[in-house]
């Protein structure tokens, strides 16, 4: 289930931290209210994303056998049966689309979208080149979009476009790390790596980065519903650290297989997040 992957879920919260400063409708409702709602979404993406990991790691099972990681997995190494997984899949999968539901009808439908995406990206968009990042990029623009959601908020597309691009990093990253990693054995582990190359990577890497910069720059400045003194100008340097921090990381110690890991592993990185976090809040909480 990959517990440590549900720290990308987080993104939900994203819609409640950016209207801070707009209020929600309906209005009737208190702020804690409104926070306990993302959190119930952040649970039900949990779930679902579970379900999902755990049909991949079916799926992928002989690949995942020869990598130097992956083979330690329960499904890999045996640990858990495979009868053992798909009912529990199907379980977490039936109450995360029950529950979302519950939740707000609306947010349903992008549960189910995002379960069938997920296991047309296992079967096959996995496999098609340039297409199989932009749907791993999806999928937090998905979870951008259900946390304004949930809170019957109204966001900027700024923030759709910082998250699509922000994922799309994180993304490239990772297949950069894979494909360093595992060097000759890597087409052998994830069959899309043979149509990449370290140069090319390294070369939409630096395109992503500076389109991310870019637009998260202007959202700070450009978008309705900020205060209008512009202080949420103040946050981009937290972003560009994180970024530059990121990179580091990647080409200096050989991170970003696991995006999830250095983002609790690493105190640079946690504390430039932490940072922005404090930083956006007291702006969007306080500002005018």
């Amino acid at each position: 289930m990959r517990p440590r992957q549900w720290s990308k879920n987080l993104l939900l919260y994203a819609g409640f931290l950016f209207t801070m400063n707009q209020g929600w409708q309906p209005l009737t409702a208190s702020m804690w209210q409104y926070f306990l709602r993302s959190t119930l979404g952040v649970l039900i993406f949990c779930a679902v994303s579970s379900g999902i990991y755990l049909l991949n790691d079916i799926n992928d099972i002989e690949q995942d056998k020869t990598h130097p990681k992956k083979k330690f997995r329960p499904i890999a190494s045996g640990e858990i049966s495979i009868l053992t997984a798909r009912i529990t899949a199907f379980f977490l999968l039936i109450c995360g689309t029950g529950a979302s539901i519950a939740l707000r009808p609306l947010f349903s439908i992008v549960i189910v979208s995002y379960i069938l995406m997920q296991i047309a990206y296992s079967l096959k968009l996995k496999h098609v080149v340039i297409l199989d990042v932009f749907v791993i990029a999806i999928g937090f623009v998905m979870r951008a979009i259900s946390g304004a959601i949930i809170i019957y908020a109204s966001i900027s597309p700024w923030l759709y476009i910082v998250t699509f691009l922000g994922a799309l990093f994180l993304g490239l990253c990772k297949r950069r790390h894979e494909l360093v990693l595992l060097t000759t054995d890597a087409i052998h582990h994830r069959r899309i790596l043979r149509e990449y190359s370290p140069q090319l990577l390294d070369q939409m890497i630096s395109i992503v980065t500076a389109s991310t910069i870019m637009a998260y720059s202007l959202y700070t400045f450009s978008a309705k519903g900020l205060p209008q003194n512009h202080l949420m100008m103040l946050t981009i340097p937290y972003v560009l650290y994180g970024m530059f921090r990121y990179l580091y990381l990647v080409h200096i110690r050989d991170g970003g297989g696991s995006p999830e890991e250095l983002l609790l592993r690493d105190r640079p990185l946690l504390l430039a997040i932490a940072l922005w976090i404090i930083t956006a809040a007291l702006i969007l909480g306080f500002g005018r």
